[in-house]
């Protein structure tokens, strides 16, 4: 996925159809004067809906989308006919995917399997036709409902990506490279901080061909919960993984002061972050040999199961893996 196609993140027009009004015909045939009401009712306005596609990665083909505008009822007709229903329109979105009132930010539905079908504004209802309204006392009402109109909001749709292991770690601590190592993904890999700007995902090959998904997300930085970085922007991907693989580098100051940074800034931005399982890889460990190792490990005082791994050399990875493996089951 290229930095210029991940797009999570759209705001769009959501306007629903209106539905048709019912009729107030009189049935009039010949050798039947008085036929008496037959007003047929309106049809339903079309609805705006989302519907999970797993063959969709993110919501790039809605960002040059600003509306989307579903079909009017049409107006019931008369012996007994009732009006078609408006045309629906049905946005595809990729699993994971939560819409929110653009106004007050407040939460509407979200996405997560697929072929799931959520109406996101609703068609207003067809009116009544005047058979409803007949009665012993008025035989021949001349009146019926009109259709309610279609509902119009701006909505934002956010795109949090599903995956099982969630790479957090502060920039340039290897998660991109453990990623390319791991699976067939092929992110961006430099020696600078913020080489990774959008989420990768990659599938994970495990023992008798098991598998899961791991997803690299954009660097922490501290300050990420108020914005700072690229913080609040990626932060949510975090929320939808099963695992937190926290990653952190062999040649770090301070492992165990970095770790509490990443964890408080998890903290800060949703607390239920907490409740996930944790694993600790410290990367690049073909920077040390079996003394520095150990004496590192002394010095560690995170209490989750910790792996100690180089990308390079491929030191620690089936180490990892099952680390990971038993954390998901």
């Amino acid at each position: 996925m290229g930095s210029s196609n991940f797009i999570d993140h759209v705001k769009l027009c959501a306007r629903s159809g209106a539905g048709g009004a019912g009729s107030a015909h009189l049935r009039r045939e010949k050798h039947v004067p008085k036929g008496g009401p037959d007003g047929g009712d309106g049809g339903r306005g079309g609805h705006i809906i989302l519907q999970g596609n797993q063959q969709l990665w993110t919501l790039l083909h809605l960002r040059y989308r600003k509306h989307a505008i579903a079909g009017n009822g049409q107006p019931g007709a008369g012996s007994g006919k009732s009006g078609a229903q408006g045309n629906d329109v049905i946005l595809e979105v990729p699993l994971g995917t939560v819409a929110k009132d653009a106004e007050s930010g407040k939460f509407k539905l979200e996405v997560t399997e697929h072929g799931q079908q959520e109406i996101l504004t609703s068609g207003g209802r067809g009116g009544l036709g005047n058979t409803h309204f007949k009665s012993s006392t008025n035989q021949t009402p001349r009146y019926a409902q009109p259709g309610e109109p279609g509902k119009e909001k701006w909505v934002i749709l956010e795109l949090k990506l599903l995956a099982d292991v969630g790479l957090v770690g502060f920039p340039n601590a290897g998660k991109s490279t453990l990623l390319a190592t791991l699976s067939a993904a092929k992110p961006e890999i430099a020696d600078y901080p913020f080489t990774t700007l959008v989420p990768n995902l990659g599938v994970v090959g495990y023992r008798d061909y098991k598998s899961f998904v791991m997803a690299d997300i954009p660097g922490i930085i501290e300050g990420a919960s108020q914005g700072k970085g690229l913080g609040l922007r990626f932060l949510r991907h975090i929320e939808r993984n099963s695992v937190l693989l926290f990653t952190i580098p062999a040649d770090s100051q301070n492992i165990n002061e970095e770790y509490a940074v990443l964890v408080g800034e998890l903290e800060k931005f949703n607390p239920e972050l907490l409740d996930k399982k944790r694993l600790l890889a410290v990367t690049k460990c073909d920077l040390l040999d079996e003394e520095l190792k150990e004496e590192i490990r002394k010095e560690i005082h995170v209490e989750v199961p910790t792996a100690f791994i180089s990308a390079v050399t491929q030191e620690g990875l089936e180490n990892l893996k099952d680390l990971v493996w038993t954390a998901l089951n």
